[in-house]
């Protein structure tokens, strides 16, 4: 009999605060980190969630200044990933069978601006190395780096390790940053919204992007006084193969990761309380998800985007929008799908229009990306 494995921790720094209660009263409130910011020089200001760098600098001295020397340097990226992952490993302690697992897509990128040479920090082995060693980890650092469902599944390899003996628990970090490099690779698709992103909805023009990081703590032991309970039942990820920006138009990939995710799960389409979708808005995405969503008959369960609150934060956004998951179920809380007013999918689905009370069991979170990947998970919160 395989080992169950729990979810019992997180935490997550991201422009609405920098701790889960300040992000979960945020969305509470209907507030957003999607505003106007001028990244590019000689480019107009654009919307994206992007976290004030002075707030971010505070927090870090105030947070770690006993613990750093004048000699450790670090970026903003850097910064964001220790402050997320703080407050977990306070809690947990770290051994020689503790697992550590990166998801990041461009992680110190910005480092290349202006060098003739790659830095050294440039490197996502290093960079997860270096967050390793600040916290005293043993264990070579995992770096998973699969696109946008990087963070769902980082979730899963930490899962599946775990169960096959490799690892007792592991510590699971995701993070991003707005740059010039991704900012100009998304304008090259033309991408980029002109206005806040609308996912699903038929006047959506575009994504936001945005920044956070996030960490959580997964193990197979878990001990009665835990405030934090969710079982990781299935995943799956399954690459459709489609095109290296542009997702399947049957949403073959999506559709078979979601299907084999509840296959392990051992759940059917009618229990599903609640899907946290990746809801881009782009008018590809959000169609692909549309048509997946109903070939597995799940149509008629309440589905949101969190890129109306977040943008979409990359690497970062399946762990981010996993934790504000786990967030609803545990206060019975459905979230409104920020920005949607009117359906702009060929296929029906129950968009969340306000928010509303429901008991939430059983959480489906997937996740698509470049490439053609695509990843699901399915979560239990333990009652």
């Amino acid at each position: 009999m395989r080992k169950e494995i729990y979810i019992t921790d997180y935490s997550c720094v991201t422009p609405l605060g920098f701790d889960v209660e300040s992000n979960w009263n945020a969305i509470l409130e209907g507030k957003s980190g999607v505003a106007l910011h001028k990244v590019i020089e000689n480019q107009d200001a654009f919307y994206a969630s992007m976290i004030d760098s002075e707030k971010l600098n505070k927090e870090f001295i105030t947070v770690f200044d006993s613990e750093i020397t004048n000699s450790q340097e670090f970026t903003r990226l850097e910064k964001m990933l220790l402050l997320s992952l703080k407050p977990v490993i306070e809690k947990h302690s770290v051994t020689a069978n503790t697992a550590f697992i990166l998801s990041t897509t461009k992680g110190n990128v910005s480092l290349l601006k202006n060098q003739t040479e790659l830095p050294e920090g440039a490197y996502l082995s290093k960079l997860a190395q270096k967050i390793a060693d600040f916290f005293g980890f043993t264990t070579k650092p995992i770096v998973v780096s699969n696109a946008c469902v990087s963070g769902v599944i980082a979730i899963a390899v930490a899962k599946n390790m775990i169960q096959a003996g490799k690892y007792k628990d592991a510590f699971v970090i995701a993070g991003d940053e707005i740059s010039e490099f991704v900012i100009s690779g998304f304008n090259s698709f033309q991408a980029i919204g002109s206005e806040p992103c609308k996912p699903y909805d038929k006047n959506r023009n575009g994504i936001n992007i945005g920044e956070a990081a996030a960490a959580a703590y997964i193990t197979s032991e878990i001990s009665e006084n835990e405030k934090i309970k969710f079982k990781v039942l299935g995943d799956s990820a399954i690459n459709d193969a489609n095109h290296i920006s542009g997702p399947s138009r049957t949403g073959d990939g999506l559709y078979g990761s979601i299907k084999n995710a509840m296959i392990e799960a051992n759940i059917s389409s009618e229990q599903i309380n609640f899907i946290s979708a990746h809801g881009t808005a782009t008018l590809y995405n959000d169609e692909m998800e549309s048509i997946a969503f109903n070939r597995m008959e799940l149509q008629n369960v309440p589905l949101n985007s969190m890129k109306g609150f977040y943008g979409h934060c990359l690497g970062a956004a399946g762990l981010l929008e996993s934790i504000i998951s786990m967030e609803s179920a545990l206060h019975s809380t459905l979230i409104t799908s920020r920005n949607f007013e009117e359906m702009g999918v060929s296929q029906p689905l129950n968009v969340i229009r306000d928010y509303q009370t429901s008991t939430i069991r059983y959480i489906l979170k997937t996740a698509s990306g470049f490439g053609g990947c695509n990843a699901a998970i399915v979560l239990e919160k333990m009652i």
